[in-house]
């Protein structure tokens, strides 16, 4: 199976935070290296490769989130118009003339509009369009007409085909963060060809975007010994400061900071160099964004790593990866997984 075929597919599907449900039969179908598959009742997809061998088995947790940021319908305007809000943190400065899918009654093609420079106001030419100035155009000519397709609540998404670039670098949308589901099911299919004692639960979580619910409830449930995250991280692009970035094609992230369990730290970084494996250090002295921070703090706290496949022009359509990195990142989780033992997870309690 083409992983990153799937990958390209989830990319060019919807799944705006807690509207994700269309993305689990998806995520059933093309997942064969799982033993056992389940939908939770927040919606994370929850996808179990079990250990080899008898007795007690280390638990490791790979979570990488589906949603997407998106729009909701906020007003529809007389002239037939629809108003906006966002669903997460999108770059505002992006959205005007993007093509969207209003998914009402009937999934409806849009563009974002705004009036045109020559008949702005004075300043406003060098200035981002405001919000509250932009609106969808869905080509209809009235409310009326427009309120029997579309509802205030109803949900918008980009309308954008993955690109391939030059090599193996891809843009599209949605790729913060599903780039990290495909890492997960590349990790899953190396584990096919090793032996690995731990159980390995490989979540597709929720609504990370608006506050990390779906990892915060899938670890409950879980209670793995060890958690990795696997989000994006900034790629690295003109105008950017070398400190702050990653760069691509040279593998993931590797974060450390307070997040980040010092002992599973060590050993990630020990299996990347055993392996020959490329990654770069990503110092995060400010976690809280991520689904790392919701899986450390689980019940009595869990041993936590965050990966981050460098990612450019984040939370824009046109998010921009290259794919051999997501292969590194699923082959670094699971050689990592491979030289797991009950005595590597009974000494994380040992600092």
């Amino acid at each position: 199976m083409e992983i990153k075929q799937v990958f390209r597919t989830l990319s060019e599907s919807s799944g705006v935070s807690g509207y994700e449900h269309d993305l689990a039969s998806t995520l059933q179908e093309n997942c064969p290296w799982a033993d056992e598959i389940k939908t939770d009742k927040l919606g994370n997809v929850i996808m179990l490769k079990k250990g080899q061998g008898t007795g007690p088995k280390p638990k490791v947790m790979l979570a990488g989130h589906m949603d997407e940021i998106g729009l909701i319908i906020t007003k529809i305007e007389k002239e037939g118009f629809l108003r906006f809000g966002t669903i997460g943190g999108f770059d505002q400065r992006v959205l005007l003339a993007q093509e969207v899918v209003v998914h009402g009654k009937e999934r409806l093609t849009g563009i974002i509009g705004a009036k045109p420079p020559h008949i702005q106001a004075p300043g406003e030419q060098g200035q981002a369009v405001k919000m509250d100035d932009l609106f969808i155009d869905i080509g209809f000519d009235s409310q009326e007409q427009a309120a029997k397709y579309v509802r205030v609540g109803d949900i918008a998404t980009m309308k954008r085909d993955v690109l391939d670039l030059q090599g193996s670098i891809m843009a599209g949308k949605s790729f913060d963060d599903r780039a990290g589901v495909a890492a997960i099911f590349e990790c899953f299919k190396v584990l096919e060809q090793v032996s690995h004692k731990a159980d390995v639960y490989g979540v597709a979580t929720v609504q990370e975007e608006v506050g990390l619910r779906g990892a915060i409830t899938s670890t409950y449930g879980i209670v793995p010994d060890i958690g990795i995250a696997i989000d994006v991280g900034f790629g690295d692009s003109p105008g950017l400061p070398e400190s702050d970035t990653i760069k691509l094609s040279q593998g993931p992230g590797v974060a450390i900071g307070p997040h980040v369990h010092p002992k599973v730290h060590a050993r990630m970084v020990e299996t990347a160099k055993e392996w020959n494996i490329s990654y770069s250090s990503d110092p995060s002295p400010s976690p809280g964004g991520t689904d790392a921070y919701a899986i450390q703090v689980a019940r009595a706290g869990v041993a936590t790593i965050l990966l981050s496949i460098p990612l450019r022009y984040m939370h824009t359509p046109i998010e921009t990866i290259d794919y051999e990195d997501v292969k590194r990142t699923g082959r670094l989780m699971a050689m990592f997984i491979a030289g797991l033992d009950n005595e590597f997870v009974e000494g994380l309690t040992c600092f």
